[in-house]
């Protein structure tokens, strides 16, 4: 079993930490055919790099002077806050999913199914750190005396997403990572409160290590046989291509979904304050994730849509 032990890069969420982490642990469908992980054993490297990673939202919120937020910092943490509440429906899907995969594949591919099983265990830990950012946010808000999320659209915002092709949902969940990374890399170079300044990167760092669980899992799939890396293409391309939904409400026209919510299309900006981030550095870590997913390397647009056209038979 190897494990991919990589820290968080300075420009991704600030100064890189002096504390050591366990590190994700990768090549997983190998792992689980070879017999060197079981599902248990993988559950205790999950609970390790969870326990070294937690970290407490009181304490947090302690250190963050709430007089001393702009309107910019106001606009950001309001944002962040209703975005997170799609969070827990995203983990709530990928647990069902997980666990209908699994017996799916048991009889068929023992290692795979394994694969998803650990998926479905991982998401609890996903699902808890996801609860801290919206936590945190939220109770911010409410110091700022901001509007308040009104329960329908708390409600509206817990509509658990729709089943989808595995490979395709873990892909799609490492680049919602990736953006929401970026976005609070922004804020907190834009936060003139340290505390809130290393709120933001603190949420940041998460992401990173979440998106890095996604393309492990991601990459087991492939290394399976049984899916296809056209589909993690696919959806690359549907976020990245030109007004692609890497841009979120930023697009022309956003889809009207009546199944679930993406926190990216509701975005919310007021004049003077922008969206917080950078899409074309998304882009190139898209690419990166791709390329570890999938073995695919593309560095343009025009290359993507070359390759995703040659998968599909276009």
């Amino acid at each position: 079993m190897m494990y991919t032990n990589l820290p968080t890069p300075r420009d991704e969420a600030g100064p890189p930490s002096t504390k050591s982490y366990p590190a994700v642990p990768s090549e997983l469908y190998a792992a689980f055919s070879s017999g060197a992980h079981t599902l248990s054993s993988m559950a205790w490297e999950q609970q390790k790099l969870h326990e070294a990673r937690r970290w407490s939202v009181v304490e947090m919120l302690s250190h963050i002077d709430i007089g001393a937020l702009s309107e910019e910092d106001r606009v950001y943490v309001w944002n962040a806050g209703r975005a997170e509440l799609t969070t827990k429906p995203g983990a709530d899907r990928v647990t069902r999913l997980a666990d209908k995969e699994c017996r799916r594949w048991l009889d068929i591919d023992p290692a795979l199914a394994a694969v998803m099983q650990a998926c479905g265990t991982w998401s609890r830990y996903w699902n808890e750190e996801e609860a801290h950012h919206e936590t945190a946010f939220a109770r911010i808000s409410a110091q700022l005396g901001m509007p308040v999320v009104e329960n329908d659209t708390f409600i509206e915002f817990r509509k658990i997403f729709p089943d989808d092709d595995m490979l395709r949902t873990l892909t799609l969940l490492a680049i919602s990572e990736i953006a929401a990374a970026n976005k609070y890399v922004s804020c907190s170079r834009a936060a003139r409160d340290p505390g809130l300044a290393a709120l933001f990167r603190q949420v940041a760092s998460d992401e990173i290590q979440h998106m890095r669980y996604f393309s492990s899992f991601a990459r087991a799939l492939v290394d399976s046989g049984h899916y296809h890396p056209k589909e993690a293409v696919s959806v690359v391309y549907l976020f990245t291509r030109e007004g692609g939904e890497l841009l979120g409400s930023r697009r022309d026209q956003i889809e009207q979904r009546a199944s679930h919510v993406n926190w990216w299309d509701h975005i919310e900006t007021t004049d003077g304050v922008g969206q917080p981030d950078d899409v074309e550095r998304q882009r190139t870590m898209v690419f990166a994730m791709l390329k570890s997913v999938t073995g695919v390397s593309v560095t343009t647009l025009d290359e993507l849509e070359d390759t995703w056209m040659e998968l599909v038979g276009c």
